[in-house]
């Protein structure tokens, strides 16, 4: 980065003159109001603090810089997106100097460390700014009641700066007074998809998801009685369209208009639950995963002795009647619980795969041809249409196979003799780069109570099934980059489709 210390130092007095001419002229009435030099003693100092980003990756200057320049900025009533317009500046005006100056693969770095230090300085910015406005919200609640009892005649105006910063918050804001929202922010009412007017003077139970509201009555009610109670809950609020969402509360007893009320700041958690649910969930398949291992192990070394025993007993032993069946059944069972077991460890086992350009034409004939003896058993009919216009896929071709095969045969399973079963490839719609691979069968379907979980392990109506079929094809699917949906038809059946992404060996 030795030119584009160089190239900065040379024009740094151009490039903060520029800067400060941009702010006064393009930012608005608070960068205008600015004395000349105030906005030359900050600008030069984020120059200098960005230069240190930018040639020697020392971030030290630039924090001291945000946490100044937050202080100053709020105090004198700038919008959060000013100041990080100001910022942005920066990259509009060294942009022409830096390209003025370097060849494309210098320009190239050197405009990655700018927007990577602007990056840096913005998000740091952004999250000082909000920290500081939520203090400054929590120093002035504390001091309303104060204020109150002190100087009753001052609360309208007290009321009006305290809105003007609750405005400006991310969270969701508001104030209840007697069992009704008297005073809400935009985040609060888009949190809810409702307007502000649309907010304001309804029973704040109207918010609270009726999963929820026992709860949560329960709570307020308690705070406002005895004065006390707990300050942080989770709760599912409810949107416009009745949906219950998870949203953090944080809750305070304030006076607002000479009255008690509660003022609370909601979060919406949904991401945070969401993540939490998929620890659970990995920890979960995990143990089962180390379970399945050691008892697949432990079941399969006997299994392939008592049938490799049942197979030199088969070929020496002469048997009568039904003797002999009896021993291929048995022999035909204990295939069946290895396929099992393979299935456990399938499952088990972190998905590797080994991607070479493959046909997914090619793979599904082979499929069909591998399973004929059991369509030719069920007298179960199959229709291709198999798209000739789709090149080969980089894909794990065993993995692919393994996965069709599983969803062919949950259609043989479930068909009745004489069924039919269709299978077809095309372009994704809307898109040239995804193979969609569609499945259809005219069975008996799927129950709808039962569609949201058919992708879940062990999870499975079959008799003589593990529940691991459908999960491994979406294991395999899914670490190929795509997707899988399954729906019951209207008119009967079971409409499965994976939708794979062509890769390098479609290009």
């Amino acid at each position: 980065m030795m030119r584009v210390a160089d190239i900065l130092r040379k024009h740094r007095e151009d490039v903060i003159a520029e800067w400060i001419g941009r702010l006064r002229g393009q930012m608005g009435p608070h960068y205008r109001c600015r004395p000349v030099d105030e906005l030359g003693i900050t600008v030069a100092a984020a120059f200098d603090a960005s230069y240190a980003v930018l040639v020697d990756r020392d971030y030290r200057m630039i924090d001291c810089h945000i946490r100044w320049i937050t202080a100053l900025r709020l105090l004198g009533g700038f919008s959060l997106s000013e100041v990080q317009g100001a910022y942005e500046m920066f990259r509009k005006v060294v942009t022409p100097v830096l390209t003025a100056e370097l060849k494309k693969r210098e320009l190239q770095s050197a405009l990655e460390r700018v927007n990577e230090c602007l990056y840096y300085t913005i998000t740091r910015f952004s999250d000082n700014f909000q920290q500081l406005h939520e203090k400054q919200i929590r120093d002035h609640a504390q001091d309303l009641k104060q204020q109150v009892d002190e100087r009753t005649s001052e609360l309208a105006e007290s009321e009006a700066q305290y809105r003007v910063l609750v405005e400006d918050i991310n969270d969701g804001y508001f104030v209840n007074q007697n069992g009704v929202i008297v005073f809400a922010n935009k985040a609060f009412c888009d949190l809810h998809d409702y307007t502000v007017a649309e907010v304001v003077g309804r029973p704040y139970l109207d918010f609270i998801a009726p999963e929820s509201r026992a709860e949560v009555r329960k709570i307020y009610e308690k705070r406002v009685e005895r004065g006390a109670a707990q300050d942080l809950y989770m709760y599912f609020r409810r949107t416009r369209d009745g949906r219950a969402l998870p949203t953090e509360n944080k809750v305070k007893l304030i006076i607002y208009r000479g009255e008690t009320a509660a003022v609370g700041i909601c979060r919406d958690i949904t991401e945070r639950v969401e993540m939490e649910r998929k620890v659970r969930e990995s920890e979960s398949l995990a143990h089962i995963g180390q379970l399945t291992t050691s008892l697949a192990h432990e079941i399969r070394n006997p299994l392939s002795s008592v049938k490799m025993n049942i197979q030199i007993l088969l070929k020496k032993l002469e048997f009568r009647g039904n003797d002999k069946r009896r021993m291929e059944i048995m022999t035909e069972e204990i295939s069946r619980l290895e396929r099992i077991l393979t299935e456990m460890l399938d499952f088990a086992k972190p998905l590797r795969l080994d991607l070479k350009p493959a046909s997914i034409k090619s793979i599904i004939a082979s499929c069909l041809e591998m399973l004929t003896v059991r369509f030719q058993e069920k007298g179960i009919s199959v229709r291709r249409r198999l798209s000739s216009e789709v090149p080969d896929m980089l894909i794990d071709r065993d993995k692919i196979e393994q996965a069709i095969i599983n969803v062919l045969q949950n259609c043989i399973d479930a068909l009745p003799n004489g069924g039919r079963i269709g299978i077809s490839t095309k372009y994704a719609s809307g898109n040239a780069q995804q193979v969609k691979i569609e499945v259809v069968d005219d069975g008996p379907g799927i129950a709808d109570e039962d569609l949201p979980y058919v992708f879940d392990p062990f999870f499975s109506n079959k008799k003589k099934g593990t529940g691991l079929g459908l999960w491994n094809v979406k294991k395999v699917v899914e670490a190929h980059g795509g997707t899988v949906g399954v729906a019951s038809k209207r008119t009967g059946g079971v409409h499965l489709s994976m939708t794979l992404p062509l890769g390098k060996g479609g290009q």
